[in-house]
């Protein structure tokens, strides 16, 4: 199935606009897990199951398994979503960029090796570095505009011909590069306003969106924002707060807890 069409199955199905970030830091594992086998493994797939009927995707950090050299863990992980919970898109939050063959490599890694759903990345180097993935209608790409950290204006506010240049990006995506319909756009919940405004260029394109929790997002403003006619269009990420909700025995458990408290305050927004 095309990850467009998995990912309203869960907005509309499982009511829920929350993406689970799986980014795993043993320093904040719970004690019993941090000298175990496999505890990056056991760690996210506990969350994994503990979660996934609240979520409307999961979205892996690719670089947090790569430093702790656990590539082959993402990949077990990503398998063990498929199998466990079939019908829960995965993102493998990689933010790739580049040129001809090393594109095509890349589109072959989150594709073939990792399994994902869809992945996420940079679009500054223009359409010809995004093709491959683009060329994958049944894969969705989720390219950054305008992004959560305070450095993002740096670049993607500068004027670009009257507007700022992520509504430039937005835009584009939008009417040149989304001709498979798989195309979505990274929006934060830093700045719900700018949020609003590619929300007015792209239609109900997909936004995700990071930045509630550890971050300060503020649910009720993406919503106000963000949202569709329908009360869907959104992925809500959240990471550190929910995986890391709890620090005893009880960890997976406290991550479902903060996973439903977060879905819960967005439907109340959601269906206002």
């Amino acid at each position: 199935m095309r990850f467009s069409d998995t990912l309203k199955q869960r907005w509309q199905q499982h009511d829920t606009l929350v993406c689970v970030g799986l980014d795993p830091e043993p320093s904040k594992f719970p004690a019993h897990l941090r000298h175990a086998p496999d505890m990056v493994f056991a760690f996210c797939a506990a969350i994994v199951d503990a979660t996934a009927d609240l979520v409307c995707a999961f979205k892996p950090q690719i670089a947090h398994f790569a430093a702790l050299r656990a590539e082959d863990t993402l990949e077990r992980l990503i398998a063990h979503i498929h199998a466990k919970h079939p019908g829960v898109p995965v993102i493998l939050d990689a933010k790739r960029g580049d040129i001809g063959s090393t594109a095509q490599h890349y589109a072959s890694e989150a594709f073939e090796r990792y399994r994902a759903d869809a992945v996420t990345l940079n679009p500054y180097l223009g359409r010809d570095s995004i093709q491959p993935f683009l060329d994958r209608a049944d894969k969705g790409v989720i390219l950054l505009c305008r992004t959560s950290n305070p450095g993002g204006a740096d670049f993607q506010a500068l004027d670009c011909g009257g507007i700022p240049l992520y509504l430039r990006v937005a835009e584009k995506v939008a009417r040149e590069w989304n001709g498979h319909g798989n195309c979505a756009l990274v929006t934060g919940a830093t700045w719900p306003e700018e949020l609003g405004k590619v929300r007015a260029l792209v239609g109900d394109m997909p936004l995700l969106v990071p930045g509630i929790g550890a971050q300060g997002g503020d649910v009720e403003a993406v919503l106000r924002h963000g949202r569709t006619a329908a009360g869907t269009g959104l992925l809500i990420s959240s990471s550190r707060a929910i995986l890391y909700a709890g620090h005893g025995a009880d960890f997976a458990a406290a991550a479902r807890s903060a996973a439903s408290e977060l879905r819960d305050t967005i439907n109340r927004y959601r269906h206002d």
